[in-house]
């Protein structure tokens, strides 16, 4: 079995053995578990972003920098090229794991959520992972202690010293590169959004490739989380490769871009104030690439929806 933390602790172990090159900062917390600070007090850099996503993706992506020309706007931006989808997106990627303990509060991504397992979304995962090391992505702007290393080491059954956090802010150039390279998984958590297991399985999706904007780093996080969304909500486009039936990808297809939500063409920033900054206020429709392309295996055809709005991001991320 694909052990995703066994994976990516050698992808963390490459960042330490770099950090200098990488900006990052490493840190041995009193209890043996490994920080790897990668912008809330050490600079990152692009490189370290790319491991970062890597990383997030269980070690079953290649995530790579390109320059993307959406309708005559030119940006620089990620393609991510992914295998195994339901697992590197799903059982990993997915920032489902809130991290608490005292005032520390962080979003928790990466394999490390496929020990816990706890999260609802597990429920329509078939995948655990089975490892001796525990390997998780933070967004926040408050490095972690000691403590909440202990719980997540205890809910990961795991011993801290084999433990690694990483960590970075959304606004910081390791989080807006994390957060572009998330294109691919926004799709795939749309389609459990929008179908039971019965109506399509994820699992079904056999590779996954994705283009996203690389939001430019905003002053703050708050500014941050409505740029890097809005690359994703504007400029993001996702291919799915399947095998399934054409009939269940016909009844799914046109609500899979963003463009299917109520809250679409309203940039993320605005939308976050009007909902009294309460992300389940927001439809979550929302939540996807702007452009989708399915291709069944099954019967060779493909089917499209949605398209890129560089008006949107012009306004977003340039002005």
């Amino acid at each position: 079995m694909i052990s995703i933390n066994r994976r990516t602790a050698e992808i963390a172990r490459r960042m330490i053995a770099d950090a200098e090159v990488l900006g990052l900062a490493v840190t041995r917390l009193p209890n043996g578990a490994t920080v790897i600070d990668a912008g809330v007090e050490a600079p990152g850099s692009m490189e370290a972003g790319r491991l970062f996503a890597q990383i997030c993706l269980g070690g079953l992506g290649e995530v790579h920098f390109s320059e993307l020309d959406l309708d005559g706007l030119w940006l620089p931006g990620v393609t991510v090229t992914i295998s195994h989808p339901a697992v590197a997106c799903m059982a990993a990627q997915y920032a489902g794991w809130a991290v608490k303990k005292d005032k520390f509060f962080a979003m928790g991504s990466g394999p490390a959520r496929a020990l816990y397992a706890q999260e609802p979304l597990f429920e329509r995962l078939e995948y655990r992972d089975q490892a001796d090391v525990a390997v998780l992505a933070l967004e926040g702007r408050q490095l972690p202690p000691a403590e909440a290393a202990d719980k997540v080491a205890d809910k990961c059954g795991v011993s801290p010293d084999r433990l690694y956090l990483l960590i970075a802010p959304t606004a910081s150039v390791v989080g807006s590169v994390q957060v572009a390279a998330r294109v691919v998984e926004t799709g795939m958590h749309k389609i459990l959004e929008v179908c039971t297991d019965e109506q399509f399985d994820v699992g079904a999706v056999i590779a996954g490739f994705g283009t996203c904007p690389l939001a430019p780093v905003a002053k703050d996080d708050l500014r941050a989380i409505g740029r890097t969304n809005d690359g994703v909500l504007y400029g993001g486009r996702a291919w799915y490769t399947v095998q399934a039936d054409d009939a269940q990808i016909e009844r799914m297809i046109e609500n899979l871009p963003s463009s299917a939500s109520r809250d679409y063409g309203t940039p993320f920033y605005d939308l976050f104030q009007r909902y009294d900054g309460d992300f389940y206020k927001i439809d979550p429709l929302l939540f996807s690439p702007a452009a989708v392309a399915i291709n069944n295996t099954t019967s060779g055809r493909t089917f499209h929806a949605g398209k890129v709005n560089a008006g949107m991001l012009r306004r977003s991320l340039l002005e």
